[in-house]
């Protein structure tokens, strides 16, 4: 390296997380520190704390999974040292606009599971959500806890060149990450303490806590203190790390579905005392493998009964059944609308714009703009199924092409937006990758957001994907107190 790490380094035409758009290399105001240290830092110095990091991530198991990966499917999970930085008039906005957003979404999913009076005014045609194939019709008319469908969500923040922020799209099943966002602290925290106790950064440690408190805030049994679970689908999950981590961080138990029976309208836990009746479940699978008896009757990661004691109000489940619907990228499209039906407001956050395939008009601006925009699969996730057209071959626009004109229900489209970039350790030099960022909202008895959430970076250069089933990996969030 040169003698400063940043002396090459280029921010492009992209809007630039700590030197906006200075040509040269002044950082804003709340980098300076980081910035400086940074710049002291010599080679080995850097490669120690990559190190350390990398043997702290290894040492606490913190892996995830990439199916079909022929180097092996666990993997640690990538990050970097160099954190990202918000000041706090800026977050402050961020979570007025996650707050109005999951007020919106948990109003929505209420009414069409009850009145569908937003499908009847015609703000949402009444097709586009009854046929999502999360759309879980038999529960219209299920009143769920507190009228809250989503307790945890993770809603994805982009920045465009200007530097504004947009939501992405909304995780309304079962977000992960939260369990990185809490590792990425506590290893900044031990690899530049000094740097992170001057910069009076607000604390994340409370997650595990605020989540047992939303979770215990659905139990049904109010006599005594809740008996939670977090249900995995088991090891060879991709987020199974995650579940063992908030589990443990929580104190309560993780369970299989084999760990769990329903008898007589409850769901009980097998235990060495014997059985014990479960209050709420943290269910960290999607609706069609909870009930064999229910949904999937292939299943076995779920409960044979376990629907029959949640439609009997015998347990909570977080996220609620159907919140799906939610996470479908078509519907997402509509949250702009809903925040104005529901609430009478403009939205704090935008939408991305977004393309309809099944509009005429939308489809054939689409097909034929194929190279300028990115085609996304309504129910996929970890970025599977995306076509970017800038980085496409001929062939796959017409195989997506195809698949648009085979069922146009189940595709969006979205210009592709230079996402902004941080600064980031690359092999041997300091050089700008992508990011985006997803905060955790939890709906319980208030809305809690952990200051900042998990910035994912694209460690390929040029990537806008950033999800880490596609090569990417993570930094710390650091949200300042002023």
């Amino acid at each position: 390296m040169n003698q400063s790490p940043f002396d090459d380094y280029q921010t492009d035409v992209f809007f630039d997380e700590m030197f906006g758009a200075s040509k040269n290399h002044v950082p804003k105001d709340h980098y300076q520190k980081v910035f400086e240290r940074i710049n002291r830092l010599k080679d080995h110095e850097i490669e120690e704390k990559r190190r350390q990091a990398d043997s702290s991530f290894l040492e606490h198991g913190i892996t995830f999974t990439v199916y079909g990966d022929e180097e092996g499917t666990e993997k640690i999970f990538p990050f970097d040292l160099i954190p990202r930085i918000i000041p706090n008039a800026e977050w402050n906005q961020v979570e007025q606009g996650l707050s109005q957003r999951i007020l919106a979404l948990n109003l929505f999913l209420n009414d069409i599971y009850h009145d569908g009076k937003i499908l009847s005014d015609g703000v949402i045609p009444e097709e586009i959500i009854k046929s999502s194939p999360y759309f879980r019709p038999d529960m219209v008319g299920f009143e769920v806890p507190k009228d809250i469908y989503v307790h945890v969500c993770g809603s994805d923040l982009i920045r465009d060149e200007s530097g504004t922020y947009f939501v992405l799209e909304d995780n309304a099943r079962c977000p992960s990450g939260a369990s990185y966002l809490l590792e990425n602290r506590a290893i900044m925290k031990k690899t530049f303490p000094q740097t992170f106790r001057g910069m009076f950064v607000r604390p994340v440690e409370a997650y595990p806590e605020l989540l047992l408190k939303t979770l215990e805030n659905l139990s049904p049994r109010k006599s005594q203190k809740p008996v939670c679970v977090v249900l995995t689908p088991g090891v060879y999950n991709s987020a199974y790390f995650e579940h063992t981590f908030l589990a443990r961080q929580m104190g309560i138990e993780i369970v299989e579905g084999r760990d769990l029976i329903a008898i007589d309208g409850c769901v009980y836990m097998r235990t060495t005392h014997g059985l014990v009746q479960v209050d709420v479940i943290y269910r960290r699978l999607d609706d069609d493998f909870l009930d064999p008896t229910f949904f999937d009757k292939d299943s076995m990661l779920g409960v044979p009964g376990l629907m029959n004691a949640y439609l009997q109000g015998n347990v909570a489940l977080a996220n609620g059944i159907g919140t799906g619907v939610a996470d479908d990228k078509v519907t997402y499209a509509y949250v702009p609308e809903m925040i104005k039906y529901y609430l009478g407001q403009d939205p704090i956050l935008s939408n991305v714009q977004t393309y309809l395939c099944w509009r005429e008009e939308d489809r054939k601006y689409v097909l034929e703009n194929l190279e300028s925009l990115v085609v996304k699969p309504a129910n996929e996730s970890g970025g599977y199924g995306l076509m970017v057209g800038s980085a496409s071959s001929k062939k796959e626009r017409q195989e997506c092409k195809e698949k648009i004109l085979a069922n146009p229900r189940d595709f969006i489209a979205q210009p592709i937006i230079s996402l902004s970039r941080h600064p980031t350790f690359c092999e041997e030099k300091i050089e700008g990758r992508h990011i985006d960022l997803r905060p955790f909202i939890l709906y319980g008895e208030d809305i809690e957001i952990v200051p900042g959430g998990l910035t994912r970076v694209a460690l390929k250069k040029n990537s806008l994907v950033v999800n880490s089933s596609q090569g990417g990996g993570s930094k710390d969030t650091w949200v300042l107190e002023n």
